[in-house]
């Protein structure tokens, strides 16, 4: 499902970002752990065609996104990646239900009010619909994000710092979400982090 090999990204002439090999199979749920500093959202950013590496090569699903033009990566991503970034970036002026509405009509999918409604209700926030974004805690406002990820059922999602500013109880529920939305999509997740209190719940894993 996603395969890198000898990727290297440099800012500012220094090299910021160094992955020699590293794969995760379809359906496998994966950590890039590391500390701050250490490449983690830099590597989201490029698995997501949001960044272009310096050199290397990044296949999501068989298609090497790092071949592609930016028009191209874009498109890609809004169809078969789902990514919950470490600032939500939720407009605030729509509602829940719009945000999500806005995902599937930036990847040129038609509107499925259904399975908008499936996605919050598995999230438990159906209640929120109509809320605008701007009104919700910091714990509703993730769960939309992970639900706008999942919307279109993408096949690789990805999570930057998901619960680092967590306490224990919601670090546990948000793994839990993103587990459970990833594996209702079928789709391979992978969370960047430096939150050591999770590093033992994936045998998948690679360190920076």
């Amino acid at each position: 499902m996603l395969e890198i090999r000898d990727l290297r990204h440099e800012y500012a002439g220094r090299t910021v970002l160094s992955v020699a090999s590293w794969s995760v199979p379809k359906g496998e749920a994966s950590l890039v752990i590391g500390p701050s500093g250490s490449g983690k959202s830099t590597l989201i950013g490029i698995i997501a065609g949001l960044v272009s590496p310096t050199s290397g090569r990044v296949s999501v699903a068989g298609e090497e996104i790092t071949a592609l033009a930016a028009v191209k990566r874009d498109s890609f991503r809004a169809v078969h990646i789902g990514l919950v970034p470490q600032t939500l970036h939720l407009i605030g002026v729509l509602s829940v239900r719009d945000n999500l509405r806005l995902a599937r009509k930036l990847a040129s999918l038609a509107a499925d009010e259904a399975g908008i409604d499936q996605s919050l209700e598995s999230l438990g926030i159906a209640a929120l619909a109509a809320a605008k974004a701007r009104d919700l805690s910091v714990g509703e406002a993730q769960r939309v994000a992970i639900a706008r990820a999942v919307v279109n059922r993408p096949q690789l999602i990805l999570a930057d710092e998901p619960t680092s500013a967590l306490d224990d109880a919601n670090c546990a529920k948000a793994l839990a979400l993103l587990r459970g939305q990833a594996a209702a999509c079928g789709a391979t997740l992978v969370i960047a982090t430096h939150d050591e209190r999770i590093r033992r719940q994936f045998t998948h894993r690679l360190e920076l």
